[in-house]
Parts: C-alpha cells; sequence; structure tokens
C-alpha cells in the first residue's frame, strides 16, 4: 500500500461529505491499474458515489493548449496528455481536483481549486 493511500482516503471521504465526487474515464482507467477484474474497481468506485462524467469537448481544447505550453516550455515527456486532460476537465467544470501534484496543476490551471497533502 502506498504512503499516500491514508491520505487520499481521508481526503476523499471529505470531499464526499461536502460534494459529489465525479470521476471521469482517465481517472477510472488510472484507478483500474491497481484491479485485476472490473466488478472489483466498480466495487470500489461505486456509481452511487462517484459519479461518472464524460470528457467535455472544451476540456479537450483546453488540455491541447496546456500540454502544447508544457511542451514549448521544456517540459519533459514525463507529464502524460491525461493530467492534461484531468486538469482541463476540472478547469472547464469548476471542480476541485485531489491532487499529489500540485505544482503542475498550479501552473497551467491556475483556476482550479486543489485539494493537497500540503
Amino acid at each position: 500500500m502506498s504512503h499516500r493511500s491514508p491520505w487520499s482516503a481521508n481526503a476523499l471521504s471529505r470531499a464526499a461529505n461536502q460534494t459529489p465526487l465525479v470521476i471521469n474515464p482517465l481517472i477510472y482507467a488510472e484507478v483500474s491499474a491497481a484491479f485485476r477484474r472490473i466488478e472489483d474497481l466498480d466495487a470500489a468506485l461505486p456509481p452511487d458515489l462517484y459519479h461518472r462524467e464524460s470528457l467535455p469537448w472544451e476540456a479537450a481544447f483546453l488540455a491541447g493548449k496546456a500540454f502544447l505550453q508544457y511542451r514549448r516550455r521544456g517540459g519533459a515527456r514525463s507529464l502524460p496528455l491525461s493530467d492534461f486532460y484531468i486538469g482541463a476537465h476540472a478547469a472547464v467544470r469548476t471542480y476541485r481536483l485531489l491532487t499529489w501534484d500540485a505544482a503542475c496543476y498550479r501552473t497551467y490551471f491556475p483556476t482550479v481549486e486543489l485539494v493537497t497533502p500540503t
């Protein structure tokens, strides 16, 4: 178990008490890596707690622009485009974003309210 898990679990629990939790297909895909079966993943992310939302087209545009800015600034390919898409989704829908990578999101999506461990 990752050292991040306790903080993340607590932060998700607090957030669920304040607002609906939203995931998109990219987040679902990232979380799926920890599960062998889709049924187990769906049990861990029950739809009554985690609202599943499609990715908006506006977020695709914003993600592409932010990723281009990142690459033009000399950013390595270590940050995947999916991270920019997740940030853009939060920006377009004005969602708070739970993350361990605050620097990226603060740089490229400064309007997004972040929930971070620090």
